[in-house]
């Protein structure tokens, strides 16, 4: 792990308009520097520099952040990848953190695969355009299936030679270790005798998003009915088969150009595809579509149209895999290859532009697809009819966008001839239902860059005493884990974090004791800890507490809270979001103070924004509560005794309600 102060050697170094000048023509307005936004097509720049802040923000596609956050978003990296990017830049050695034993064990093990893995790809190339084994039976059957040699360089395409032990022979003699060649699966022990996994087989070696060879995919030539037509890495410490997508990292740059990815089944598909001129492709390397798969596509582009082979079979793996796609919420449409074909064999038979043309004319949203798909199934049989409905509200259902599933509802009562009440009905119903919203939880994705990752309401006494949110068998309800920002206090959580990180250390009030003359300052931070603690109150949003508590955590040190604290965050989410926060537009213009005009500011208003802030905070705690005594209410059916304890609560709910909406200037919470 990268040393904390060597991370922060990293942010002093890195300067956002010379990491950002890199990659995009900025130029000087005023104090900051504008240009074109590298993250969407446009045409007049709202891409916007702060050398002051060190950060960056688009006005047009919303995204931004700091200089880490840049070459994380710009070249899809993760993190730690970012941090050394910007280290290299700056010449800047870095500095691990002490592990333990075992840490560093498994760091030198997983290192040593690697090493073995980039062996492995380079030996197998060597057999394919050397070997004359593989020069006779490897290259051949790509000449025969008219693979020219460019794509096979490309994707480091190889030979196993035939004889049991030859590739292990070899690897051991060039000095690599027999334990790292069993443990990245490329040998085999059994008792004592070690032997080659893919002997006899033309190799796709499967790389990272970086290039690094973490396993590969073994195809046999000779016709051998006991033997698999394709033999993939087993799971290794490296090759997780479940999220690597074949392809992605020669695919990955076209796939941001286009904005699109098509994706097929097999690994001479990508390679065909390739040498059609369409680039923007991948495999999900013969194996069921995988959630970690489609979000690591996603990582690229939202639109993903996925290609499968005209059959049933090809069919019925179209439709699995086309729920998990839009439950990511990604934009997905479908092509259907003419009966018996796949994309390597179709390819083949038309030109290059015969087959972009198909594709382009025979894209189909999901819906239109899936519905005609089952119409024709369900001719003449109302059971198999209703089935077919049921199908087709579960696969809109999981879809997390609002507008999108109205439009598909709306495309679906159409379709099928309903009318459209009844659909969008049912698929309330399956949203509503706990088993769905157990599998679907909003927002779907783990450490989402605004943080809206729900982690319940607090406990403990405060503004509603020890009354808390119980259902009818005396627990709590994590009712609001579920719910969207609107339907929670998400959007009032981040106005009290956004207000203690820019006005944090402001004066909010003084107070001087007339007999002492002592003068006692309140600050916004003061003001706002103190009003939650006092209460007892908690976030639910998981990011939000963690940020409130380091706060806190400032604050009680004696220091003021401020943006860079935060703007500098290691956490990348945090820090995205912190810019976001100091970016949002004004509502009042300055230009009207350039006419004369008295303007005030958000700062000269703090003694009414501030406390407005904190009483909406709390009145969506207070709101949160009654709708779980409500369900808890109706959970505890028959039970009089129970039922007259939950309204006492509710009505003490709704005292509060009153009290802090006469607050707030007699603005009803709804």
């Amino acid at each position: 792990m990268i040393d904390h102060s060597t991370i922060e050697r990293i942010f002093d170094a890195a300067q956002i308009v010379d990491v950002v000048s890199e990659f995009v023509s900025l130029k000087r307005r005023g104090v900051n520097y504008l240009g074109l936004c590298p993250f969407h097509n446009e045409k007049t720049p709202s891409f916007t520099v702060s050398p002051a802040k060190g950060i960056f923000k688009c006005f047009g596609c919303g995204k931004g952040g700091n200089a880490v956050n840049f070459i994380m978003e710009h070249e899809h990296l993760s993190y730690p990848e970012a941090l050394r990017w910007l280290a290299k830049k700056y010449h800047i050695e870095i500095e691990e953190k002490e592990v333990s034993p075992e840490e560093l064990q498994k760091q030198n093990e997983r290192e040593s695969m690697l090493v073995v893995t980039q062996y492995a790809a380079r030996q197998f190339a060597e057999n394919l355009f050397h070997g004359h084994e593989g020069m006779a039976l490897g290259l051949s059957y790509f000449r025969e299936r008219g693979f020219g040699d460019a794509v096979l360089h490309k994707f480091e395409v190889g030979y196993c030679n035939e004889r049991r032990d030859d590739f292990t022979k070899k690897a051991i003699a060039a000095g690599y270790k027999s334990e790292y060649l069993v443990m990245s699966g490329l040998t085999i022990d059994r008792e004592g005798y070690l032997f080659d996994r893919f002997a006899g087989r033309i190799m796709f070696p499967i790389h990272s998003l970086s290039g690094q060879v973490l396993g590969f995919g073994g195809r046999i030539i000779k016709s051998d009915p006991k033997a698999a037509k394709y033999v993939n890495t087993p799971e290794t410490e490296i090759y997780h088969k479940s999220r690597i997508v074949y392809g992605i990292f020669q695919a990955r740059q076209a796939i941001i150009k286009e904005d699109r990815c098509y994706l097929v089944e097999g690994y001479t598909d990508v390679l065909s595809m390739h040498e059609s001129g369409i680039e923007n492709v991948v495999a999900s390397s013969g194996t069921a579509l995988t959630q970690d798969q489609i979000r690591l596509i996603k990582r690229f582009t939202p639109n993903i149209t996925m290609l499968y082979d005209g059959d049933p079979a090809g069919i019925k793996a179209s439709l699995r895999g086309t729920d998990m796609v839009l439950e990511e919420g990604m934009n997905v449409r479908i092509v259907m290859l003419p009966e018996g074909e796949d994309p390597d064999s179709y390819s083949k038979k038309v030109s290059d532009e015969e087959f972009k043309r198909y594709l382009k004319e025979n894209e189909t949203d999901f819906i239109r697809f899936k519905t005609r798909l089952l119409i024709d199934e369900a001719q003449g049989d109302p059971v198999r009819r209703a089935n077919l409905v049921r199908e087709v509200v579960r696969s809109i259902a999981v879809i997390p966008d609002q507008i999108t599933r109205t439009v598909y509802v709306k495309e679906c009562s159409t379709q099928l001839g309903m009318p459209e009440e009844v659909v969008l009905d049912e698929v309330m119903k399956l949203r509503k239902q706990p088993s769905f919203r157990d599998r679907n939880a909003w927002p779907g994705q783990e450490g989402a860059a605004d943080g809206r990752t729900g982690t319940g309401a607090g406990t403990g006494s405060g503004i509603w005493g020890d009354q808390q949110g119980v259902g009818a068998n005396g627990s709590r309800t994590t009712a609001a884990r579920q719910r969207k920002p609107e339907e929670t206090s998400y959007y009032s959580e981040r106005e009290i974090l956004r207000l203690l990180i820019r006005y944090g250390a402001e004066v909010l009030t003084r107070y001087t004791d007339r007999e002492t003359g002592t003068e006692t300052i309140t600050t916004v931070a003061d003001y706002i800890i103190t009003e939650i603690k006092e209460d007892d109150l908690r976030f639910e949003n998981e990011l939000f507490t963690s940020m409130f508590e380091e706060i806190t955590f400032t604050v009680e040190q004696g220091l003021a809270p401020g943006d860079k604290q935060f703007v500098h965050h290691p956490n990348p989410a945090v820090s995205t979001l912190v810019v976001d926060m100091l970016t949002e537009k004004d509502t009042l213009s300055l230009i009207w103070g350039k006419h004369g005009a008295y303007v005030e500011t958000e700062e000269m208003k703090l003694k009414e924004i501030v406390p407005d802030a904190v009483l909406k905070f709390k009145g969506d705690k207070i709101k949160i509560m009654q709708k779980e005594i409500r369900k808890a209410m109706i959970e505890a059916a028959g039970d009089d005794g129970k039922i007259s304890e939950l309204q006492e609560q509710y009505r003490a709910m709704t005292t509060l309600q009153k009290k802090i909406s006469a607050g707030l200037g007699g603005r009803l919470i709804i």
